[in-house]
């Protein structure tokens, strides 16, 4: 199954100052913020996803529509390191379920985390907000 829609919940947003944030907003669309089941976890500077089955568990974020998918795609996968085939990358990229705040539910791709959180801090509120972290 295909999307052309992606669900971004870290330095992805927008008003982030990021190449691949611009890379992301000069390549798709803005369908609004949006959540999804799961738990947040600080991994150094950049938060890090994980499914949950819990309701009550949500993490915030925004959907946009790709315009030009397989190439904006194939970059964000690069630098979210995130391999298809190698089990051991830090990102696994799969399409999910996600309720944007007005209540409607669309698959988007989502980049899950794919590795241990067991030592990570996590993040509560599912909300990732940097300056909270930095320093």
């Amino acid at each position: 199954m295909m999307s052309d829609r992606l669900f971004v919940y870290g330095t992805l947003m927008r008003g982030y100052d990021h190449p691949m944030a611009r890379l992301l907003s000069s390549n798709a669309e803005f369908l609004g913020t949006a959540s999804i089941p799961g738990r947040l976890y600080l991994m150094r500077h950049y938060p890090a996803l994980v499914p949950s089955e819990d309701p009550d568990e949500h993490v915030h974020g925004e959907v946009f529509r790709l315009h030009r998918v397989d190439e904006v795609l194939a970059q964000l996968d690069d630098y979210e390191g995130c391999g298809p085939s190698d089990q051991r990358s830090e990102y696994r990229r799969e399409i999910s379920q996600v309720t944007l705040d007005g209540g409607t539910e669309l698959d988007a791709f989502v980049y899950y985390f794919n590795w241990d959180v067991a030592r990570l801090p996590r993040i509560v509120s599912g909300r990732f907000q940097p300056e909270a972290f930095s320093g």
